[in-house]
């Protein structure tokens, strides 16, 4: 009986939280995967954290700044391939080609499937299964 109150208490806690909740999304759900966009910019910031990394990057769109979110695969993914936080840190500032799918609601907001940093090395995420390009 007290693992119930208890639960039930952490679950009322959890519900009147001012914070929203984050849940995890499914990929097809939230961006358009049919179509792949092409942006160059310059990338301002990373967040290293889980449940995805997110790389910003300011493009120029119609001659004014637009300010681009991509949100990508965990980090635990990037460091099994060989790639961490420094490497991406070193970029900031710099010019970046961004491919990725945007979202379905139009917004700037996309699922960055392939970065290309300014020396000309690129990073591109390739599904489970999928052979590489």
């Amino acid at each position: 009986m007290k693992r119930v109150l208890a639960g039930a208490a952490t679950l009322l806690a959890l519900s009147a939280s001012p914070r929203p909740a984050s849940a995890h999304h499914s990929t097809t759900a939230e961006f358009d995967v049919e179509h792949r966009m092409t942006l160059t910019g310059t990338l301002t910031k990373v967040d290293w954290v889980n449940p995805h990394i997110v790389v910003f990057v300011n493009a120029k769109e119609n001659g004014a700044d637009a300010a681009w979110k991509f949100e990508s695969n965990p980090p635990a993914w990037f460091r099994r391939v060989g790639v961490n936080r420094a490497d991406f840190a070193k970029a900031i500032g710099q010019t970046v080609t961004v491919e990725g799918n945007r979202a379905k609601d139009g917004s700037k907001y996309g699922y960055l499937v392939k970065v290309t940093f300014s020396d000309g090395n690129s990073l591109e995420l390739v599904p489970p299964g999928a052979a590489a390009p």
